[in-house]
């Protein structure tokens, strides 16, 4: 039996998979920190990953599918649904709309609901009253891909996890069942159990490795564990100026927290004196806000806080829907007057 792609028809890869009828599926990574590569999944591991976020939910309920279907978390709502024989609900087609979800949840079959949603359908669902009264609607709403930058609905349940472990295996910081969880001496994440991946199509499987006779994913994320999970965001993303450490993902929620701000990318451009100058691309309520106004705003140690704002309508983002950094790199790097602010 071979790996049946997701991309090409996630309906029926995931019908093989829970039926005994395919190995696993081959799902695309997102693309966000790089090239997009395949990713093996053994039918043993989107089972036991549909298995333990029902479990961890409460048992079965129709669902929303609001993400793409050939992505791993789109292709996840399929198999929990598939596991529990229930009723799966599209969105209409075209861009994502709070009306639209709206009336996909008004089509929707009585019962327990669940949906899963990435952080900018969620705000975006918010600002919205029909948005938000059909959102307060389900009894539980997967939140992940990014980290929220806001806060979330007593309904939201935030997950942490990617391609390699089956979509979310950590939820609300608690692992799911199986799932073991460990930060290593260098501060990455690194996540083991049933949900792991077989590895990737292309062989470079040099994430994964093997400690005390377990196999473990190691992730690209910097974290602390002392039983609940805190992730501080990608050690790639890291932004170091004059000696300093800096979380984007630390910035940007204090960004998002201040009003008019709707969205947010925080990256470090290039800086002969500091080598590296935090830099925020905003989607904001105009008037856009001003390096100082931000500075004298935003509570953050003055290394932290940024010295170039680059207003744009909204931030880049990859077609799953998570921050495109790299994007926002280049459009920072490009805005940039190469001058202190």
């Amino acid at each position: 039996m071979t790996y049946a792609r997701i991309a090409r028809d996630a309906p029926a890869a995931i019908h093989a998979v829970v039926h005994g009828q395919a190995a696993g599926i081959a799902a695309r990574t997102s693309g966000s920190t790089g090239e997009p590569r395949e990713v093996l999944l053994s039918a043993e591991a989107v089972r036991a990953s549909a298995r333990a976020t029902l479990n961890r939910l409460g048992g079965p309920a129709h669902w929303l599918l609001a993400v793409p279907q050939d992505r791993i978390a789109g292709a996840m709502v399929l198999a929990r649904a598939e596991m529990a024989d229930a009723h799966v609900t599209r969105m209409p087609a075209g861009p994502f709309t709070a009306q639209g979800f709206a009336q996909a949840v008004a089509s929707m079959p009585a019962g327990r609901r669940y949906v899963s949603l990435v952080p900018t359908q969620v705000r975006r669902l918010l600002a919205d009253a029909a948005g938000a009264s059909a959102l307060a609607s389900f009894d539980a709403v997967l939140v992940g891909g990014a980290a929220p930058g806001m806060e979330l609905p007593a309904n939201a349940v935030e997950t942490y996890g990617m391609t390699e472990t089956c979509g979310g295996c950590v939820y609300d910081g608690v692992p799911l069942p199986g799932v073991n969880v460990r930060v290593r001496d260098d501060a990455r994440i690194a996540l083991a159990g049933p949900v792991l991946a077989d590895g990737y199509e292309d062989g470079d499987n040099s994430a994964f490795e093997v400690r005390h006779g377990r196999r473990w994913f190691v992730t690209g994320d910097l974290g602390d564990w002392d039983g609940r999970l805190d992730v501080h965001g990608r050690a790639d993303d890291v932004i170091i100026t004059g000696g300093h450490n800096v979380h984007p993902a630390t910035v940007e929620r204090a960004l998002l927290a201040l009003p008019g701000v709707k969205d947010a990318i925080v990256v470090g451009v290039p800086d002969p004196e500091w080598g590296e100058r935090v830099a925020a691309v905003v989607a904001c309520v105009p008037p856009a806000p001003t390096v100082t106004h931000i500075r004298e705003s935003v509570d953050l140690p003055r290394h932290a806080l940024p010295r170039l704002i680059v207003p744009m309508d909204s931030v880049p983002r990859t077609e799953a829907g998570k921050i495109d950094r790299s994007a926002a790199r280049q459009i920072a790097a490009a805005a940039d007057p190469k001058e202190p602010a």
